[in-house]
């Protein structure tokens, strides 16, 4: 129970025996952390106590091991585990189809919806319109966020790595696609910077660190350095390089990601923003930095 100070209208006066309800075991609520002054949330439907906690700071040790993570369209996250030294140690798939499949199958119910209302009617769609479904989309765009976030901090915590690593997406938006077409949809519900929003806040509280690093290149270059990749026209998650081996393309700009780290890190790059293994293209040709490049460079 709680008690309240509340102001009554004329003086201040006090609510006391105040059930709370306990949702569950709070994962804060751990030796070493300290419950502080709570405080009183009051919106237009309902009113909360919000209970901080000062959380004590956990330091995880270094590794010449990072987890690079791209994230994309027909897989929800691809993760490896890239040492130092070009080293791949581990590789995952993440994609919660049954949840994906389940949101689709709304923002479809939506799409059919509309478009009968607007042959009856003749005008434009109601604000509002669907608004039980497009909630029930939106929560179940936000479960994937949550699953695909908590799989790839788990991952990172069964290797011991301290940085999780991934591409900076922030301000990018999709030119692909028509107008109302199936592939502009894709683009509309990649939930890219809510994945991010969610890893960065979970990974700092494990005492982790989070990094991002310039995306030019990764996907389009093979990591074995041979070149530029073509996509497969029947599989797009296909990419066959020049060298004539077919690989999974989001695992090979995963490799590509950490490599880009470790490479930024070695040579100073404190921005992280390098893409060619060469400042300058005076005299030479510069090429990408790629898992190949970082391997030559531990060689060397």
């Amino acid at each position: 129970t709680v008690a309240l100070k509340v102001w009554s209208g004329k003086d201040w006066i006090w609510l006391t025996n105040i059930g709370v309800k306990n949702h569950g075991n709070n994962r804060h609520l751990v030796e070493g952390n300290k419950l502080k002054s709570p405080s009183l949330v009051v919106n237009k439907t309902k009113c909360q106590l919000s209970m901080p906690v000062q959380i004590k700071p956990v330091k995880r040790e270094e590794t010449d091991y990072v987890c690079s993570v791209d994230l994309g369209i027909n897989n929800a996250a691809t993760a490896a585990i890239v040492g130092r030294d070009g080293t791949v140690k581990a590789r995952t798939f993440i994609n919660p189809a049954r949840d994906i499949d389940y949101r689709n199958k709304r923002r479809m119910m939506i799409a059919k919806k509309a478009k009968q209302t607007s042959n009856l009617t003749g005008q434009t769609l109601p604000k509002g319109f669907c608004g039980g479904l497009n909630r029930k989309s939106a929560n179940q765009n936000l479960e994937i966020s949550r699953k695909v976030a908590r799989q790839i901090v788990q991952f990172a915590l069964v290797h011991g790595v301290k940085v999780i690593v991934l591409e900076n997406l922030w301000g990018w938006k999709a030119k692909a696609g028509k107008k109302r077409s199936l592939m502009k949809q894709k683009f509309h519900l990649w939930c890219h910077r809510k994945i991010v929003e969610i890893i960065t806040d979970k990974w700092t509280e494990l005492g982790g660190k989070f990094q991002t690093v310039n995306p030019k290149y990764t996907s389009a270059v093979a990591f074995d350095g041979s070149g530029k990749v073509r996509r497969s026209q029947t599989n797009y998650s296909l990419a066959k390089f020049k060298s004539g081996k077919q690989y999974h393309a989001d695992l090979n700009a995963s490799y590509n990601i950490g490599a880009r780290y470790w490479y930024c890190l070695i040579v100073g790059d404190k921005n992280f923003s390098r893409v060619y293994d060469s400042k300058s293209s005076d005299g030479t040709l510069r090429t990408p930095i790629v898992l190949g490049t970082l391997r030559n460079l531990a060689v060397s």
